[in-house]
């Protein structure tokens, strides 16, 4: 055989040598899982699961129906959250439970636990020290697990023209001190401020406690059952203002969201600026300032929280699947889709 020859043949089994090492590493890598590269769908998958990120990798998730209930404030995350989660884990079935007299609110919901008519429950606020004690007397403890951030937001008339107020100005206005906008550099024009009752709701309790200093309502404010009867008020009335969750008041097309802050040159919108004029709306809508919120930045800012009862039963492992499912990457996510903002 010539030298020409023998090169040839050299080379053509050198390349068949390293096409067939090729082939194996590809192999072993497919099958360990070891990517080159990049992951594919369902190493990536795998990898996420693997993480707690996804729903599917939430641990001890109970079989049964389990009816919960409580917060208004939670209905976005509600409406956003529970279908994925019926959908990923089939067997944690969800009921939403009312109150069979009063309206539904955290309060309502936590009494409702501690009266055995719920697994757990959703709240806006944190828990008082007289709802340890009633839980105590019936063999348990509460714990309460916060999973999403949320701000309170200030509604106005749309043509209304004011650059903001601060937490002061809000207590005086809602303890009757400040009854006329001309007062805090408005129009000559009287306040009617709206709430509803503090029996309805964690935010009313929150806003009582936090902003009020646990002083009472004042003479001129108008209680109203709903957040969105009263939100319709406040569009139809030059002088009405409201306070309610940032996302429940930041996207909306017949009120106007203000800057509030701790001094009037601190002043911070719950909205992500630039202003979107209300004329645009509903093709374009306010987005909630959610860096503001996250940082503390925004003023007025609270936690919810899923609230389980620790009796070592079923409704225990409910409570803390449901919490451990929000607090999954995927759940956070979520969260964020449904307007509020994401504690991790």
């Amino acid at each position: 055989m010539s030298q020409k020859n023998e090169t040839a043949v050299l080379v053509l089994a050198l390349v068949i040598t390293l096409g067939l090492v090729g082939v194996v590493f590809w192999w072993l890598a497919r099958g360990s899982g070891i990517g080159i590269g990049s992951f594919d769908d369902n190493q990536s998958q795998q990898f996420a699961q693997s993480n707690g990120n996804t729903f599917n990798s939430v641990p001890n998730v109970p079989s049964g129906l389990f009816s919960y209930g409580g917060s208004t404030t939670w209905a976005p995350i509600r409406k956003v959250v529970d279908p994925v989660v019926q959908n990923d884990q089939h067997q944690f079935r969800l009921r939403y439970t009312d109150p069979t007299s009063g309206a539904p609110g955290s309060g309502s919901g936590i009494k409702m636990l501690l009266n055995n008519q719920l697994a757990f429950s959703q709240s806006s606020r944190s828990l008082e020290a007289g709802e340890y004690q009633l839980a105590k007397q019936e063999g348990f403890t509460l714990k309460e697990i916060p999973v999403a951030i949320d701000g309170i937001a200030i509604a106005v008339n749309p043509n209304l023209n004011i650059p903001g107020l601060t937490i002061a100005q809000i207590k005086d206005i809602y303890t009757s001190k400040i009854t006329n906008w001309q007062q805090v550099g408005g129009a000559n024009l009287p306040i009617i401020p709206y709430s509803r009752r503090p029996e309805e709701g964690g935010t009313v309790e929150f806003f009582v406690e936090n902003i009020l200093g646990k002083e009472k309502f004042g003479s001129t404010v108008r209680f109203i059952p709903t957040t969105t009867q009263a939100l319709r008020e406040v569009g139809n009335n030059k002088g009405g203002i409201y306070y309610a969750s940032a996302t429940e008041v930041v996207g909306q097309c017949v009120v106007k969201p203000l800057p509030i802050g701790r001094k009037s040159d601190q002043l911070v919108p719950p909205y992500k600026p630039p202003f979107v004029p209300l004329r645009e709306c509903p093709q374009q809508r306010n987005q909630l300032n959610a860096d503001a919120l996250q940082s503390g930045e925004y003023p007025i800012t609270r936690r919810l929280f899923v609230i389980v009862k620790q009796n070592s039963q079923s409704d225990q492992q409910a409570g803390e699947a449901y919490a451990d499912l929000l607090l999954t990457d995927q759940g956070q996510e979520l969260i964020s889709k449904a307007g509020f903002v994401r504690i991790r």
